[in-house]
């Protein structure tokens, strides 16, 4: 009897053992612990900076486009010209600066 006894009393034993590193290992590692946490809080805020990044390009580009649809401004048509065609008046001088 005394075998049978010792036998529950280890089983008991081992199975917290058992079940305290099945949850440890859960917190720490696994698709829901710690280290996928800073995982995906990382991703985020990559993802942050880019949908930032993102915003302001559309930004600029929503500006460039209302110059050149809605009321036409002029300046900034002649620099584009200037820019992309390396358009110049007569008397000037075009120097080409990378």
């Amino acid at each position: 009897m005394e075998f049978f006894q010792n036998l529950k009393i280890k089983k008991i034993f081992f199975f917290q053992i058992f079940l305290t590193l099945y949850i440890f290992i859960n917190i720490i590692g696994g698709e829901r612990g710690l280290i996928s946490y800073f995982d995906k809080s990382n991703h985020e805020k990559k993802l942050a900076i880019k949908s930032a990044k993102l915003e302001k390009r559309l930004n600029s580009t929503e500006y460039k486009n209302r110059l050149l649809s809605q009321n036409i401004n002029l300046d900034y048509l002649d620099s584009l010209y200037r820019a992309k065609f390396k358009f110049g008046k007569k008397n000037e001088i075009l120097i080409k600066i990378k």
